[in-house]
């Protein structure tokens, strides 16, 4: 088969050197747009070097059997894919159901990274939760960026300088490392997370859990948040600004699948916050957790600056990338052989992430779905009976 990996507005690379140069050794073909890695320290020569050719975008998309990338084609490239290409992204069927029509052509199939379960078995293959570590992570350095004040306690001949206190709302898996990252800067830190199982977490990370009881909680919503009751809202509202006041920073996650992000601060409680103060906020693409937020901007409002940005991974390209191509490849191993791909809809992984087969929205409508799952051999049906 012919992979093509192309050069994306990203800083990453979707498939890097070492995972092209793997499905060269099985007897495949890569092709790639000049510039592709440049961006994640991936030079054109490193891909020379291991087979992979280098040709035009036009041509990469006009002849590739496979193409992974990080954001989906736009609509004018989808019309140049061959017949029956295989398309991995993130392409977010959840937001807006309608891109599946987009591929409902020329018997393309669509695979989405970002419908793969997030199941203990799917974890090596959990782009979301790669990137979202890394979006953790780089949420609190870049509020050290904006912040007028240390982070840690020091102790210095002109006096005590106390830690700053910092609040993470959220505590999925980029909360979890944006409190591991600022314990390890010595900030105080406090987290706030509706679902019962973060308070364990947190805690273990040294970190303080903020508790508002009655909360809703889902075991079965893939790390999201679920939306809440009108009373425990008001009493969220209530203990969160007495948190807001008191943090210099303050690092939002919350995000709701298929919803727009739940307004976790409002304005009057940005008011409140002392001068100086960053907030992040790692939903912004959803309309963000603070109600000031503006979506990839940094902007100062009442003496806060408020920056807004999901995609922050995108800043550490070159380890985001490596995290990217790791998942890719893991999951690939459920379907990737010398001979091509083989599709096993038995497989959870693999029937949960098809949201187009062969030209065939599958996304959303049950009996499609249901109709790729391979009727079980005689043999097993006796095993079942016996």
């Amino acid at each position: 088969m012919l992979f093509g990996i192309l050069r994306e507005e990203d800083h990453r690379v979707s498939v890097t050197p070492e995972l092209a140069k793997k499905f060269i050794s099985e007897g495949h073909e890569v092709y790639f747009e000049k510039g592709a890695g440049s961006s994640a320290y991936f030079e054109d020569s490193l891909y020379n070097e291991i087979g992979a050719v280098e040709k035009s975008r036009e041509e990469i998309i006009s002849s590739s059997n496979v193409l992974i990338t990080l954001a989906p084609l736009s609509k004018e490239e989808v019309a140049k894919l061959a017949e029956n290409t295989f398309l991995f992204s993130s392409f977010q069927p959840f937001q807006d159901a309608s891109i599946c029509e987009t591929f409902a052509t020329k018997g393309i199939s669509a695979f989405s990274f970002d419908m793969i379960p997030r199941s203990s078995i799917a974890q090596s293959m959990d782009i979301l939760s790669s990137m979202a570590s890394i979006s953790g992570y780089k949420a609190v350095l870049k509020a050290t960026d904006y912040l007028p004040r240390y982070m840690p306690m020091l102790s210095t001949a002109a006096g005590t300088v106390p830690p700053s206190k910092v609040l993470i709302m959220g505590a999925g898996v980029a909360g979890l490392q944006a409190i591991a990252t600022a314990k390890r800067l010595g900030a105080q830190v406090e987290a706030f997370d509706t679902r019962a199982a973060s308070k364990e977490e947190v805690q273990s990370l040294g970190a303080k859990f903020v508790e508002v009881e009655g909360a809703s909680d889902d075991t079965n919503a893939g790390g999201y948040a679920v939306e809440q009751s009108e009373e425990y809202k008001k009493k969220q509202a209530e203990l969160i600004a007495l948190k807001i006041e008191k943090a210099d920073v303050v690092i939002t996650t919350a995000q709701l699948r298929g919803r727009p992000a739940p307004k976790l601060i409002t304005e009057e409680a940005v008011k409140t916050m002392k001068p100086g103060s960053v907030i992040v906020d790692l939903a912004s693409s959803t309309g963000g957790n603070c109600v000031l937020t503006e979506d990839e901007k940094v902007v100062k409002k009442h003496g806060v600056t408020i920056i807004g940005s999901s995609n922050l991974a995108a800043e550490i390209s070159e380890q985001a990338s490596v995290l990217f191509s790791k998942n890719v490849q893991n999951y690939l191993k459920l379907m990737l052989t010398k001979e091509g791909l083989n599709f096993n809809f038995n497989d959870e992984i693999i029937l949960q992430s098809c949201i187009v087969y062969k030209g065939e929205v599958i996304y959303g409508n049950e009996a499609k779905q249901k109709a790729l799952v391979p009727a079980p051999k005689a043999e097993e049906k006796a095993d079942a009976q016996a």
